[in-house]
């Protein structure tokens, strides 16, 4: 197992796992930006109002993109046990 193999493979993981974490993280921040600006509108300062929405939004978000995330890290894991083979060797 070579150094660049190794540094390959990092960067893979790094790349799957940005690919898995911002459709939820990027939606979260969408609504708590919304929610923030209602917030600022209203003048209403309570700090559980967004966590509702969020959550929300996340359960939407994972019901729509799960499958999609689901064949990306089943993808990856299998690429991952098939090169085992060439990074040993």
């Amino acid at each position: 197992m070579t150094p660049d193999s190794v540094m390959n493979l990092g960067e893979q993981a790094l790349q799957v796992t940005v690919l898995l974490s911002a459709p939820i993280l990027l939606s979260a921040l969408a609504i708590g930006f919304i929610v923030a600006m209602f917030q600022a509108a209203t003048q209403i300062n309570e700090q559980t109002l967004s966590f509702v929405p969020k959550l929300l939004i996340i359960v939407v978000v994972l019901s729509i993109a799960g499958p999609w995330m689901l064949r990306l890290i089943i993808n990856f894991t299998r690429q991952t046990y098939l090169s085992i083979p060439d990074l040993i060797g």
